[in-house]
């Protein structure tokens, strides 16, 4: 969201709360007043409207941030945040006080950016003033080198509660959807409930049956979906780039690790990488961990984490393996390209995603992305709630280009 934009926000949440207004005056009056907080700073001097209360401190904490002091560069003062942590820690309070959850953490996202906050995010009383969200567990990882003991336990609660709330708001829906798709995936010939019965299958099995004169199909055979079975159907390999650009995308891919890993049909392996590769399967059970074993930023060596992956694959015609990656190789792109190839010919279904975030388009090397689609390998954007239906259509085999073409 652009600096227009949490103003445009803010002035619209304080118009409703204000209510309908009526009458000339009143209306013009109203008019001004949204305006001044939409404007902000010098720019509002013209609407000769003045804010008290709780919009006076509203229109402060976003002019501390977007006004003229708050831009990098800028040679002119104002406010500012100011570089002392106690400092920081009130203006945070504030908007905490004063704004939704949704603007405070697209304010967050911008400090950090504008006005270089990663240093403060390394002092304990910071980080039990923000407001924690998958962008700030990025910024949190990418310093976990750095980060001074004192500071680590206070950076732990904060990952733990963001992942802890990724959890209950996605475990169950993955769940859900893909242990269906792996029932569905298996069939029998002799399903015991009527429930378990695939008509769509059976009909097409049976058409030669069919009885013109009764305008029926009387089934030879049923074919219905295999449920409650214990053994691995599939084996999941996810392939995680760890450069700086992806830290939402890594997030997420933790979180929906564990919960794959969690479930006794699939064989899940987590790797991360970038020019080094990271086996972090062993942690898959706390994703806390998982995120903590990362190293965001760094280079990028595509085809040597592929080359990891393809010596996880026992069972080619069972494995799904999705690469998370921009796909800006720094290793060897034709060797890259290769073994994509040889892992789609031996029957693993490759996915590729360049993003698995809320954020919209990613920058991606397109090059890259048309020799993969050439390939037969998809590459698309995928948001989080989008993944678990993504992973059931994989498990099902189903078209993974059109099924992006349908759902994203």
């Amino acid at each position: 969201m652009s600096t227009e934009g949490t103003r445009r926000e803010s002035g619209a949440r304080t118009s409703t709360e204000a209510g309908t207004t009526t009458g000339t005056e009143a209306g013009r009056a109203e008019r001004l007043r949204r305006w001044r907080l939409l404007l902000g700073g010098e720019s509002a001097d013209g609407t000769g409207c003045t804010l008290t209360g709780d919009e006076a401190r509203m229109d402060a904490a976003l002019e501390r941030l977007y006004g003229s002091g708050g831009r990098k560069g800028s040679g002119r003062r104002s406010a500012g945040l100011g570089d002392s942590a106690p400092s920081v820690a009130r203006w945070l309070g504030d908007i905490r006080a004063y704004f939704p959850s949704t603007v405070v953490q697209v304010m967050q996202k911008d400090a950090i950016e504008r006005l270089d906050l990663t240093r403060l995010l390394m002092e304990p009383e910071m980080l039990d003033a923000v407001e924690p969200d998958v962008h700030l567990v990025g910024t949190l990882l990418s310093l976990n080198k750095v980060m001074p003991d004192r500071a680590r336990e206070s950076a732990r609660a904060v990952v733990r509660k963001v992942v802890g709330e990724l959890e209950r708001r996605l475990a169950q829906r993955t769940r859900s959807a893909i242990g269906g798709a792996l029932d569905r995936s298996a069939r029998v010939l002799r399903p015991r409930r009527l429930a378990d019965v695939d008509w769509q299958r059976t009909i097409r099995a049976n058409l030669r049956h069919y009885l013109p004169e009764h305008g029926t199909l009387v089934p030879e055979r049923l074919i219905g979906y295999g449920r409650r079975q214990q053994a691995v159907k599939r084996d999941v390999v996810l392939c995680i780039d760890q450069s700086g650009s992806m830290a939402a995308s890594v997030v997420y891919a933790s979180v929906f690790g564990a919960v794959l890993a969690s479930m006794r049909s699939l064989r899940t392996s987590l790797v991360v990488f970038d020019t080094a590769v990271v086996d972090l399967t062993d942690q898959l059970h706390d994703p806390v961990e998982v995120l903590f074993g990362t190293q965001l930023g760094g280079g990028t060596d595509i085809n040597r984490a592929i080359a990891y992956c393809q010596g996880l694959v026992a069972r080619p015609d069972d494995t799904i393996m999705v690469l998370i990656s921009d796909l800006y190789e720094g290793g060897v792109r034709a060797e890259m390209l290769q073994r994509v190839g040889a892992l789609t010919a031996a029957g693993v279904q490759v996915v590729v995603l360049l993003a698995l975030s809320d954020e919209g388009a990613p920058s991606y090397d397109h090059e890259n992305a048309a020799a993969l689609a050439a390939l037969g390998v998809p590459a698309f954007a995928c948001t989080p709630d989008a993944f678990p239906d993504l992973m059931a259509a994989a498990v099902e085999r189903r078209d993974l280009k059109e099924w992006s073409e349908r759902n994203l």
